[in-house]
């Protein structure tokens, strides 16, 4: 789904072109709002906006990113297009983001930490599904990821403005971003038939042992 921002909120945003200023404010959101450095390890990003006045984030990256937090053992994605409301010590009303519970894929909502701090941070999906980890599960490793160096050009065969470079970024992910839409799709597809065969297996295997307990007391 596309995520489409109007003139008027573009036009009371903070808006960063380019991958190093998108990482930049994005590390500095967090810092501010109170979240691990780490919560949003997007890659490539082609533009990042802010609205002040209503705290609301997006975030726009050249493909989806799948990234494993190893301290607290959950696989999550990020879409190429991310949302949410930032607040103290909160992102509410986020979009574009889900984490693998079992063998589910579940759409996050909201991530906070206590207030006041007890050192976890709880994330919360659609349907009621909580989990809270340590704060410091999600912790950034280093700096921000270095930016590649931008070679786009204008038609004087001049360093393009970021506005051009965003612009040329956004016609060549078109084909990339149907096509990583078109693989989402297919990974949902394939991780809702792989829950539903391992829920009939159990099934299968409760039935086996129920039909063996009676024959066992059928016979004392």
């Amino acid at each position: 789904m596309t995520l489409t921002i109007p003139d008027d909120v573009r036009a009371k945003a903070e808006v960063y072109v380019g991958d190093e200023a998108g990482q930049v404010k994005t590390r500095l959101l967090l810092e501010e709002t109170g979240l691990p450095s780490g919560l949003l390890p997007l890659r490539d990003i082609i533009e990042c906006g802010y609205v002040e006045e209503t705290g609301f984030v997006w975030l726009k990256q050249k493909k989806k990113v799948d990234h494993y937090f190893a301290k607290a053992g959950r696989h999550v994605t990020y879409a190429a297009e991310v949302s949410a409301v930032a607040e103290k010590g909160r992102l509410k009303k986020i979009t574009g983001v889900k984490a693998k519970e079992l063998l589910i894929w579940v759409t996050l909502h909201e991530i906070c930490v206590d207030d006041p701090p007890t050192g976890k941070l709880t994330c919360k999906a659609i349907g009621g599904l909580s989990r809270s980890f340590p704060v410091e599960a999600f912790e950034a490793d280093g700096p921000p990821p270095t930016a590649a160096v931008d070679t786009t050009t204008n038609k004087d065969n001049q360093p393009a403005s970021n506005g051009e470079a965003a612009k040329k970024d956004s016609s060549n992910g078109g084909t990339e971003k149907a096509e990583e839409e078109e693989e989402e799709k297919k990974e949902e597809v394939a991780g809702d038939a792989a829950a539903i065969d391992e829920i009939d297996e159990k099934m299968k295997e409760m039935n086996k042992e129920v039909v063996q307990a009676e024959g066992v007391t059928a016979k004392n």
